[in-house]
């Protein structure tokens, strides 16, 4: 068997998610290469130097590097992909249980959504300035549009908003969605939105619309970016310590309305548009992990 290069299989299958539209996952892949190479000290890497010892002392290299355990998780597994496609092209030899002992799994111990006293401030406490009234006002509307994404509330367009019914397609999975419209959130939608031009393509003010390929995809993660830290200055503005990222109104929305009041998780699965089933009980798993703690503390 010849030598392959793991390197050059990722760099081959990057190349190939890039072309297929595949921005998100590519970058994966190569936050992974970038990583494994730094801990390597080199660009080249044998097939036959991926061993579990080696993987053991990767996974301990990124811990001490402070990467959580989900990041350890995602770059394991995408080494682990491109070795099982090097296997099945002959291009690496099969190793049983090679990534067994490592960390492949997904942590969901830690709290994403917040208290609802917390939510309440971070969506109703009076701000100076457009910027922190218009990252308010986006919170506000994903949380009321049943905990939608940042990804599919930036590229919404106003054919998928008609006579009080949002219907749109998950960025992510593709899924279609449909809900009603709340009264109380059509004020802030058309505050939000504003005079945007009509040929813009999006119906709020994140994205021009006139990007295209990678170049939308660059301009979409600043925007995310952007939003990000803005949702950091409106937290300290109001005065709440917990964490707030663009997770917050998706997962405030599941846990808070939808598990804490006993809907049923199949039906979560369906109103957050997830792929999986497995995705929602992650939600459920974090509450009962809250829920549990909580009566510890009282007894």
């Amino acid at each position: 068997m010849d030598e392959k290069d793991l390197v050059e299989g990722m760099r081959e299958y990057i190349s190939l998610l890039q072309k297929e539209g595949r921005y998100s996952s590519a970058k994966s892949y190569q936050d992974a290469m970038n990583s494994f190479i730094r801990y390597s000290g080199t660009d080249r890497i044998p097939y036959t130097s991926i061993t579990k010892d080696t993987l053991r002392r990767y996974e301990a290299y990124l811990l001490e590097k402070g990467c959580m355990r989900n990041t350890v998780s995602t770059y394991i597994r995408r080494l682990r992909c491109i070795y099982n496609k090097a296997v099945e092209n002959g291009e690496a030899a099969f190793i049983p249980s090679l990534f067994k002992g490592v960390f492949t799994g997904v942590e969901s111990q830690r709290k994403k959504s917040l208290p609802l006293g917390d939510l309440n401030r971070l969506m109703t406490v009076p701000v100076k300035g457009e910027k922190l009234r218009k990252t308010q006002l986006a919170l506000c509307l994903m949380f009321q549009y049943g905990g939608m994404s940042f990804v599919d509330f930036a590229h919404l367009n106003r054919g998928n908003i008609k006579n009080g019914i949002l219907d749109y397609n998950r960025q992510k999975t593709g899924t279609s969605m449909r809900l009603e419209v709340l009264d109380t959130a059509e004020a802030m939608y058309k505050e939000l939105a504003g005079e945007r031009a009509g040929n813009s393509g999006y119906l709020f003010p994140f994205l021009s619309g006139t990007k295209n390929g990678h170049e939308a995809y660059l301009e979409y993660n600043a925007a995310l970016s952007r939003f990000n830290r803005n949702l950091k200055t409106l937290k300290e503005v109001v005065g709440i310590t917990s964490d707030v990222t663009s997770y917050t109104a998706r997962h405030s929305f599941a846990t808070l309305i939808c598990l804490s009041n006993g809907v049923p998780i199949e039906t979560i699965s369906k109103m957050m548009g997830h792929y999986s089933i497995r995705t929602t009980q992650i939600y459920a798993e974090i509450t009962n992990h809250k829920v549990s703690r909580d009566l510890e503390t009282l007894s």
